[in-house]
């Protein structure tokens, strides 16, 4: 069997299980689920063919229409150099939602692989990776982002991999809160019994079955993520001019805020939606995937 074969098929073990046809009645069933489902997808195929839909190159300089307001020629008006706000704005969402993912894929990755660990093996390993976890959760996590986005520097690249590592010990938690409920059930016994070695029955028996609270979690952390990454845009730790970014465009037209409202109103109007539209989305898996729900 083929490496790749290995990696895959417990991703297709979760995949099997899933109950589609009860997964979509219960979307149908939720007008916010619903809502915030289609914004997310109308979001991610607007920055996806940003290219396509935008009118201006998002970083053409325009003096004479320097802060021009909203009309046929430019959608969301224009900055201070005269470059349009709407092919800003989906540029920018590239740079925003990519952070969101980035977080989640980094941060979900490593957390549930380090508590299913932890879980499984026990004993003083489960104590130190705990108490590590517990040392970085007891530190108000803007605060540690802050600092650590400081530390390594302005950029967006350090903001999001400042985010990845505050989110880590969520994701450390509950993986490993699941292990320590599946370890004990018979398919895992059996495994031992026939001396698996842990590595199998991580792969095999404890990371196919923690997965699903994992993915709720991460869906609910994208728009948090994005409203993070945002705000450290925002006071200068995050995406650096002349990148189109939705927290800095929102910091740069401050300074405008009383004559040229559009400036912050639009990029601001869309990390609103998006980051509203994953917390509705991620809401409704949460209560779709819950079992007392789902009973119900």
């Amino acid at each position: 069997m083929s490496d790749a074969t290995v990696s895959v098929n417990p991703i297709k073990r979760v995949l099997s299980r899933v109950d589609w046809g009860y997964l979509w009645y219960q979307i149908k069933k939720s007008p916010l689920t619903l809502g915030g489902g289609a914004v997310v997808l109308i979001v991610l195929f607007l920055v996806i063919f940003a290219p396509v839909f935008a009118t201006h190159d998002p970083n053409a300089i325009d003096l004479r229409a320097r802060l021009a307001a909203p009309g046929w020629e430019h959608f969301f008006g224009t900055d201070e150099v005269g470059r349009d706000l709407y092919s800003r704005i989906l540029y920018g969402g590239r740079q925003s939602v990519a952070v969101g993912f980035f977080v989640v894929l980094v941060a979900g990755f490593i957390g549930t692989f380090v508590g299913a660990f932890a879980g499984l093996i026990g004993g003083r390993v489960d104590v130190v990776i705990m108490r590590l976890m517990d040392v970085v959760l007891s530190v108000p996590s803007l605060v540690l982002i802050m600092a650590l986005a400081a530390a390594l520097g302005p950029s967006l690249i350090n903001a999001a991999i400042a985010i990845a590592l505050v989110r880590i010990p969520i994701y450390v938690r509950i993986s490993r809160g699941q292990t320590l409920l599946i370890r004990e059930m018979s398919f895992v016994t059996a495994a031992e019994t026939f001396k698996a070695s842990k590595l199998h029955i991580l792969r095999w028996h404890i990371l196919p079955n923690i997965l699903s609270p994992v993915m709720v979690q991460a869906t609910l952390d994208l728009g948090s993520t994005i409203l993070l990454a945002s705000a450290l845009s925002f006071i200068g730790l995050g995406a650096q001019q002349p990148t189109a970014e939705w927290g800095a465009m929102v910091a740069t037209g401050r300074n405008y805020i009383l004559d040229q409202w559009w400036y912050s109103a639009f990029p601001g109007f869309a990390i609103l939606i998006t980051a509203t539209a994953f917390n509705l989305l991620g809401d409704g898996i949460r209560d779709i995937l819950d079992p007392k729900q789902k009973a119900r």
